[in-house]
């Protein structure tokens, strides 16, 4: 899955979080994408088999798309606690975590999870 991807399934949880129906259009406003951009990536989405839309247009995640974003999130949250117990200020940290998540490999994930649970 490609980076853009994965920004989706993350926000389409954490959306989910907070209200129970997930439009397009929130997708948009929190991605500050267009709302085309976010049909044109719900429909591949939808096609891999990580989100559900029903007929009034709730966008769901499926058991695989929650897993995924689940993935994500962990990652996230694990690298911008490694960064912030290492110095780096929470909103630098947060924003490196976003990119880092995506492309770091799972050796170096697995460490930094460790020195993070053991510190």
């Amino acid at each position: 899955m490609r980076e853009s991807g994965e920004d989706y399934l993350e926000t389409i949880y954490l959306l989910s979080q907070r209200k129970q129906d997930v439009h397009a259009a929130d997708i948009a406003c929190a991605l500050n994408y267009s709302k085309p951009s976010v049909t044109r990536a719900t429909g591949i989405l939808k096609a891999a088999g990580y989100i559900e839309i029903d007929g009034c247009k709730h966008i769901k995640l499926t058991a695989k798309g929650l897993k995924k974003a689940g993935e994500i999130l962990e990652r996230h949250k694990i690298i911008t606690k490694f960064w912030i117990l290492n110095g780096v200020s929470p909103d630098t940290a947060a924003k490196d975590a976003c990119r880092m998540e995506h492309d770091i490999s799972e050796e170096t994930f697995l460490y930094i999870k460790k020195v993070v649970e053991n510190a």
